[in-house]
């Protein structure tokens, strides 16, 4: 690959990190991730490992909430568009399989919409 075109990649595309337990305040706006689908996306970077289970919960005033977990592969590992209570904010779980880098992928459901959002990452103990 051309090293122009790779260091230009690499400066597009750089993961947030993002840190278990506390809730980050971010906002989703048309200068983030083209999706290809007509919206824009935001991703986070956390490392988990084999055996973690994880909650992640994403919730929105401004937009209907997707969020997806994307394996360092790029893989999808798991997904959620509406949570448990109703609403249009996104609550995924899910067991690591496999340690390495997990890219969690905040966007707007089939919407050019955008705006403030709350993300919390948890990692569950196991009982």
């Amino acid at each position: 690959m051309n090293t122009a075109i790779a260091n230009a990649q690499a400066s597009f595309y750089k993961p947030m990190p993002i840190v278990s337990g506390k809730t980050l305040t971010d906002k989703l706006t048309n200068k983030d991730l083209p999706t290809g689908q007509g919206g824009f996306a935001r991703d986070y970077v956390l490392p988990l490992k084999e055996g973690d289970q994880v909650s992640i919960d994403l919730t929105s005033e401004n937009f209907d909430t997707l969020v997806t977990l994307i394996g360092n592969d790029g893989s999808t590992v798991a997904e959620n568009d509406d949570g448990p209570d109703g609403s249009t904010n996104s609550l995924l779980f899910t067991r690591i399989t496999k340690t390495g880098n997990y890219f969690i992928r905040v966007r707007a459901f089939g919407e050019l919409a955008g705006g403030n959002f709350k993300l919390k990452v948890t990692q569950l103990k196991p009982l």
